[in-house]
């Protein structure tokens, strides 16, 4: 798959101020990665710290929150992993799950679909 990138609103804690990031879709990632200064800006608590498997095959901890985001125009809570600020942010597949998000890589695109019961 290509990659492509996606805007993500991010919602401050009081749900008074959205910051927006450009980030990179990538259906293997578990959880959304944001820059931890954009989330501690916005009050994000850390609930807990999780390894994460890269593509060495080596485990990096990040700690983990939740934040409000905002995409296609739609609001979810999501899980995030406060990344460096060095890092691209990224868009993880729990989070196009929660917002019922398809992939669609030959247009460079999210598609909304209907969740499922089974």
């Amino acid at each position: 798959m290509g990659e492509f990138f996606w805007d993500v609103g991010v919602w401050s804690v009081d749900r008074e101020r959205m910051e927006t990031v450009s980030a990179m879709v990538d259906t293997g990632a578990s959880y959304s990665v944001l820059p931890q200064s954009m989330l501690e800006r916005l009050g994000i608590w850390r609930l807990e710290r999780v390894g994460f498997e890269q593509a060495d095959g080596s485990v990096i901890e990040f700690d983990v929150g939740v934040a409000w985001m905002t995409i296609n125009g739609r609001d979810r809570a999501s899980s995030v992993a406060f990344g460096r600020d060095d890092t691209e942010a990224l868009l993880g597949a729990n989070t196009l799950q929660e917002f019922l998000l398809l992939v669609d890589p030959v247009e460079e695109r999210l598609i909304l679909r209907t969740g499922r019961l089974k």
